[in-house]
């Protein structure tokens, strides 16, 4: 053997060295990029991403700054919200706001779903935060939600889910309109004043079982009489008072006039004593008395 020179022996022990290379290279091609976060893989890539920083750039910027650290009395930080914060703020309508004071409010959503999904997709890249949650209602029990609901949702949303105030410029929004997941997302995120719970204070049976109680709420079987807005016993009360004492004064001004009906004499009576007024000069005396001596 010359230097410089393979023998056929050297070929093939080579060849097989490549071929588990050759083999691995289309899955490794497959896999994720080193420069993709976990959240672009979740989100769909980085054309959404790409997209999304658009929309931000136009519709976000000016409140939540540029790198998403929030604007000085205008915005939040981004860099904790996530992807459930983002969805959850954009399904809702509750961002864009038209400012940075007071409390956002639910309307009608600015953004299309895809727009919504690509918006989410660059939010996930500012930092970390809750994910998206997978809710299925079917897995939860409605007792049990029940039970958590009335432990750590009723005293700002109400126990029928109308909401409430709960101090100057800060409410609790009425669930009604709320879909499964924004549930879901509220639950974890904690948005605005609410408190958020993860995973190790509410798992995911007894999330579903709170999602489940929601709906519930939403459209509860009104056994017994009409629903009178479900907003609890305050409007039962003033319905028993305003009826009960309608009816009560009702009754007092039928029986009056009654009564003043049944003492007022006839016209006939009233000419006799009349009558007998004048010719015995005594009110008192009328009918078969007249003109009999005392």
């Amino acid at each position: 053997m010359t230097a410089g020179r393979l023998t056929v022996g050297h070929r093939l022990a080579l060849s097989a060295a490549a071929l588990p290379l050759l083999v691995a290279a289309p899955a490794l091609a497959a896999g994720p990029r080193p420069h993709q976060t976990q959240q672009q893989q979740q989100s769909g890539g980085d054309d959404l991403v790409t997209r999304g920083q658009e929309l931000y750039q136009v519709g976000c910027v000016s409140c939540h700054g540029v790198d998403g650290r929030g604007v000085e009395e205008r915005g939040p930080t981004l860099e904790e919200a996530g992807p459930a914060s983002a969805d959850f703020y954009l399904s809702s309508g509750r961002m864009p706001a038209a400012s940075g004071a007071g409390q956002p409010g639910r309307k009608e959503p600015v953004y299309d779903a895809d727009q919504r999904a690509a918006l989410v997709a660059y939010v996930s890249t500012l930092g970390q935060g809750p994910p998206i949650p997978d809710i299925d209602p079917a897995r939860g029990d409605l007792a049990l939600g029940q039970q958590l609901y009335t432990a750590n949702c009723a005293a700002c949303h109400n126990s029928a889910g109308s909401g409430g105030a709960l101090g100057q410029a800060i409410y609790a929004p009425a669930l009604y309109p709320a879909t499964e997941l924004q549930v879901g997302e509220a639950v974890r995120v904690g948005p605005g004043s609410m408190p958020g719970f993860n995973e190790q204070q509410l798992n995911q049976q007894q999330l579903d079982s709170v999602v489940l109680f929601v709906t519930h709420l939403q459209d509860p079987v009104d056994r017994g009489g009409l629903p009178l807005g479900r907003v609890g016993p305050v409007p039962e009360g003033l319905v028993a008072w305003l009826v009960g004492l309608g009816l009560i004064v009702v009754a007092i001004r039928w029986i009056g006039t009654r009564d003043a009906v049944s003492l007022t004499p006839e016209p006939a009576e009233a000419a006799e004593a009349a009558e007998a007024t004048e010719t015995t000069g005594d009110p008192s005396v009328g009918g078969d008395e007249q003109g009999s001596s005392p």
